[in-house]
């Protein structure tokens, strides 16, 4: 029986089985990548029509799965908010793993099964509508996220960075699980929900809406929770690193989103709370990424930046909700769900322009390229695209979901005089200082990457990216304009979802399209691309007849300029460095002048992870020594191992009777 729930889960099966063929010793590796990369696709699409079928015709379904575990019904569904991040899994994996074809060998085979396992297990994660299934698809998309992470090789990096993302994966999921122990205790079953059917009001609620935001919150990478989102990022695979930028973290947040789709009468502070945590990670994320010289590592923290954005629309949507705000609800939800897709699309963009670029410069430093606009004119393109979005610029798609939340903190204000009015108040500007900050940022990646003249001799021998990585980008980068400029038709999708989260809003009702002026979005985005076409072409025309040539940048009045004589991203960033010294905590290494005539010197500078490698990794050594007594229980005698179980096992009947 065709139908979107149907057409959803063969997508995530095509995708599961991808890799086998490609695991086959019978089969050539560069056969079984192809196979792989077919099988995806085709399952990308199918998933993508489910969802959009889901989508457009706000339909929901339910399948029961046929198991003998005693945890309940084992159930999978398909709702309109299911439907919107399946969207997002599936055109994010297609792209990459097309990607995967130009930038990874084909002789490493188990990257293509474990990367079409995690995409499979993603749509299992959106579709369970059990707690324990839940649980098991979480855990296999950890450990297959983890494998593809470490895919990118056995050095000392890539190793810590994979142990930190293992350690903090686990950690949140004992989190999920005393969430759904709570669940299981309150409502008495392991089954979700139905969309506000709970009382937020009692205590159990409020040990729900924490626990959710410490195990999601670590997923997605809220500030402080993202100890283990920058290593990850800038370590793995480019095109793996895409999907868990633009796809993976958002799992913490569709968490957090169907958790709080359960409750009703929403205490005021769950929404202060949540906006509060999306201005700290909107801030922070932005300034310690206009700190990095990695280019991966930089986007990562941009990363954090934009899940602080989508934070602060769910923030504002849970105030609305409180004070009874249907336009705040729908403008604040409404621009968070768009930019899930906005994020998505962008970042997974960005990543697999620097992916291109690492391939063909072969460094991730960002001092040490330049250049590279002349030898790869399409990534570069692609790559603007991708920064004029991040940014929040008109005409592309970020400029949309960060408008409807500054509507939002401003249609609240307007609307009335609750204890949220200053906070609402507070993140108007703050968040367009974020814009302001991504904008700095992005100019100095852009510059330092794509202009001037090559600095080291791996970006002058630069080259384009073959067709299979060109591909991917064109498509994410023309997704990112249609969005910008026809943003009515993106909230058409979002409709249903924004009813399937709040219930409460009546089909009448405040509608996203009525609340924001869309309309003007796109005639002004299309009046912008006309003059910038029209000024391109009078450009061309002037410029047609006159001789050319190749000159270096601007000498400064010196002999014989070097590349060494350009603004690195270093210089560029030093001023904003210093600005947020106290936050940053640089640690800079100057050369010492001590002659009149003094000898060549070396300049260096690093920004360390300040909670991970200032704060938590002095607090465990120190607890490390403190508890290291308890080691002796550690003896590797078995039998004592078994008594140890025997007498928690007594002590937990003991408990429970």
């Amino acid at each position: 029986m065709l139908t979107p729930g149907s057409l959803a889960i063969t997508g995530a099966a095509l995708c599961g089985i991808s890799g086998i063929p490609g695991l086959c010793p019978a089969i050539s590796a560069r056969l079984g990548q192809r196979i792989a990369v077919f099988l995806v696709l085709a399952g990308a699409a199918t998933g993508t029509a489910g969802a959009l079928w889901s989508m457009l015709g706000n339909l929901t379904e339910t399948w029961t799965l046929d198991w003998t575990l005693p945890f309940g019904t084992a159930e999978i569904g398909l709702d309109p908010l299911s439907a919107l991040f399946l969207l997002l899994i599936f055109v994010v994996s297609g792209c990459c793993s097309v990607y995967g074809i130009g930038y990874w060998p084909a002789e490493k085979r188990g990257l293509a099964f474990f990367f079409g396992l995690l995409s499979c297990s993603l749509a299992l994660v959106v579709m369970a509508r059990n707690g324990v299934f839940f649980l098991l698809a979480w855990e296999i998309m950890a450990l297959a996220n983890y494998i593809v992470l470490t895919s990118g090789g056995d050095s000392p990096e890539v190793c810590e960075a994979g142990r930190t993302y293992l350690v903090a994966t686990h950690i949140g999921t004992l989190a999920l699980f005393a969430l759904f122990a709570i669940f299981k205790v309150t409502t008495g079953s392991f089954q979700f929900p139905v969309a506000a059917g709970l009382d937020a009001s009692p205590l159990p609620a409020t040990a729900i809406f924490m626990t959710a935001l410490f195990g999601f919150g670590l997923k997605a990478g809220i500030m402080p929770l993202h100890v283990w989102l920058p290593s990850a990022h800038a370590n793995a695979p480019s095109h793996i690193s895409a999907l868990m930028s633009g796809v993976v973290i958002k799992m913490g947040i569709y968490g957090l989103l169907r958790t709080f789709s359960f409750f009703n009468n929403i205490p005021l502070w769950w929404g202060i709370l949540i906006l509060v945590a999306g201005i700290i990670s909107g801030l922070a994320g932005v300034i310690f990424a206009i700190a990095q010289h990695d280019i991966k590592r930089l986007l990562a923290y941009h990363s954090i930046e934009n899940i602080g954005i989508i934070a602060m629309g769910i923030g504002a949507a849970l105030i609305g909700e409180a004070t009874g705000s249907p336009s705040l609800v729908v403008l604040g939800i409404g621009g968070a769900f768009l930019h899930v897709l906005n994020h998505g699309i962008f970042k997974s963009l960005l990543f697999l322009g620097a992916g291109s670029v690492i391939h063909a410069s072969g460094t991730r430093e960002i001092d040490r390229m330049g250049g590279l606009a002349r030898p790869m004119p399409y990534t570069a393109v692609f790559f603007l695209t991708g920064a004029v979005a991040i940014c929040g610029l008109p005409p592309l798609n970020g400029f949309v979901s960060e408008f409807l939340i500054y509507f939002g903190f401003f249609t609240g204000i307007r609307e009335g005089f609750s204890k949220a009015t200053p906070i609402l108040a507070l993140a108007i500007p703050s968040l367009a200082m974020i814009g302001g900050l991504a904008l700095a940022c992005f100019v100095k990646v852009f510059g330092a990457t794509f202009l001037g003249l090559p600095r080291t001799d791996g970006a002058a021998r630069g080259h384009e990216a073959g067709r299979p990585m060109l591909a991917p980008m064109g498509l994410l980068a023309l997704l990112c304009l249609l969005i910008g400029v026809f943003p009515a038709a993106a909230t058409r999708l979002l409709e249903p979802a924004i009813r399937a989260w709040a219930p409460g809003l009546s089909e009448e009702g405040t509608r996203l399209a009525q609340a924001a002026p869309l309309s003007w979005i796109t005639l002004l985005a299309l009046l912008l691309i006309t003059i910038t076409l029209a000024f391109t072409i009078l450009f061309k025309r002037r410029v047609a007849g006159a001789a050319r040539g190749k000159a270096g940048t601007w000498d400064c009045g010196y002999a014989n300029p070097s590349a060494s004589m350009q603004y690195s991203s270093s210089s560029f960033a030093e001023m904003l460095v210093r600005l947020f010294a106290t936050m940053l905590r640089p640690d800079c290494h100057k050369p010492a002048l001590r002659d009149l005539f003094p000898k060549g010197g070396r300049f260096s500078s690093h920004v360390p992870e300040v909670v991970l490698e200032l704060i938590m990794v002095p607090w465990f050594m120190k607890s490390d020594v403190k508890f290291s007594s308890i080691r002796r229980l550690q003896h590797g005698q078995l039998h004592l191992y078994i008594l140890y179980v025997f007498l928690a096992l007594l002590a937990l009947l003991a408990w429970a009777t």
